[in-house]
């Protein structure tokens, strides 16, 4: 099946997309809970706030970048036996999106179920004709609250999720999406740096949970039994992994309340890399706070970036951030988008969700979190390397920008909730 797409103009769209995200904020988190990283009631406390249970026996593989991200994608797709869910956010025209359209296409054709779900904004550039191809191959095409019908009512909650779960066992989640800037390996410029996650084990089930969660609100369907959450699922390594959905839309700030736990939990080290670095007051209090226990936090921010405002809003923050012994850095050989987290050494994230508030009051998000020093160490090393490809940023650079930077700053700040 496929729906009908009827595509107004942006400008309109994005006009609402603002004025409707304006009231859009989470709940106020006013004290948070003395809690160390590692503490036993640490872990029962984030199960209790994400409503997301850790489970052990996962296999956790990073992907950096579209060198490594798309061929492991392309591998696991053709290698499908009886489902395909894939929910994609972005997607725009380029070799890789031509490959994906005829992968899930072939396996369509082949009888197996492919359900794709594609966010109605973030899909506008989508050439009509991957869909067509998709939909008559057997795949049930579905776009997320569509512009048309969605005018007025929840038009600024997006899906934001990345998720692509073959046959209930293997999982695929991250900031990736589809498009050729996706495409290299992250160091050239034009190719965006990014990071995904491949899962196997029992956490996969619960990236195919958020799926058919936002498959039934745009379809009606219900997906489910052997094909789609099959058993058992065998343990398929050490590391034990969270799967955190979170969707204002329901009332859930799962994210929010997440990564705020977190922080304050924090004993040595705080590693951020996120593209869309616009903090609320509470959670750059949080930071704040962090670091007056001697805890070390880093920044990885991009140097440019494809929404100039955004940037602006970011670097307003930066003052306080810095005086407090922040180290903020900005990548340099390309566009960042790259969104993760590693604390202390053991506790990290990969996922969707920005450090702004469109994504934890707005938008439906995801994150996997993986409580493994392995796969934690193996993030800092990549966070290590770039920041060896960054540039940082000193208090003193900062309070000499520009007349021109500080403008922009101040025009973004009414809108610093939108973005």
């Amino acid at each position: 099946m496929i729906s009908k797409r009827r595509s107004p103009s942006l400008l309109p769209v994005l006009l609402v997309l603002l004025l409707t995200a304006a009231c859009a904020r989470v709940y106020p988190h006013i004290a948070l809970p003395s809690l160390a990283l590692g503490e036993p009631s640490f872990f029962p406390t984030l199960e209790a706030y994400a409503s997301a249970p850790i489970v052990g026996g996962n296999r956790a593989d990073l992907l950096l970048n579209g060198e490594q991200i798309f061929p492991a994608m392309l591998e696991a797709i053709r290698g499908a036996q009886h489902t395909i869910t894939y929910a994609q956010y972005f997607y725009e025209d380029g070799p890789i999106s031509r490959d994906l359209a005829e992968a899930l296409a072939e396996r369509g054709r082949a009888g197996v179920g492919v359900n794709v779900l594609l966010d109605a904004f973030g899909t506008l550039s989508m050439p009509k004709e991957y869909a067509d191809m998709m939909s008559r191959s057997g795949c049930h095409v579905a776009w997320f609250r569509p512009l048309s019908q969605y005018i007025f009512h929840r038009y600024t909650n997006r899906n934001h999720r990345r998720i692509l779960v073959i046959d209930g066992r293997v999982g695929f989640t991250g900031g990736s999406g589809v498009s050729r800037k996706w495409m290299g390996n992250g160091r050239t410029e034009h190719h965006w740096r990014d990071t995904d996650v491949r899962i196997e084990g029992p956490a996969v089930e619960y990236l195919q949970a958020a799926f058919v969660e936002s498959w039934l609100e745009a379809t009606g369907v219900v997906l489910g039994g052997e094909a789609y959450f099959p058993r058992p699922i065998e343990p398929r390594g050490q590391v034990y992994a969270q799967v955190v959905k979170s969707s204002p839309a329901v009332g859930s700030f799962a994210m929010y309340t997440t990564f705020l736990l977190a922080v304050n939990a924090a004993q040595r080290s705080i590693h951020i890399t996120n593209p869309y670095f616009v903090l609320d007051d509470r959670m750059r209090a949080a930071l704040l706070a962090t670091r007056r226990r001697g805890v070390r936090v880093i920044v990885l921010v991009p140097g440019a970036i494809d929404h100039n405002i955004v940037r602006q809003a970011s670097r307003r923050q930066f003052g306080s951030l810095l005086r407090a012994g922040v180290k903020i850095y900005e990548y340099v050989p390309a566009l960042l988008h790259s969104k993760t987290m590693v604390i202390d050494g053991v506790w990290a994230t990969v996922g969707s969700t920005n450090l702004d508030n469109r994504s934890f009051a707005a938008n439906d998000e995801l994150n996997v979190i993986v409580y493994n020093r392995d796969v934690a160490q193996r993030m800092e090393a990549v966070f290590a390397d770039d920041i060896a490809n960054s540039r940082e940023v000193t208090f003193a650079a900062w309070k000499k920008r520009g007349i021109f930077a500080k403008l922009l700053e101040t025009l973004a700040l009414p809108i610093r909730d939108l973005l």
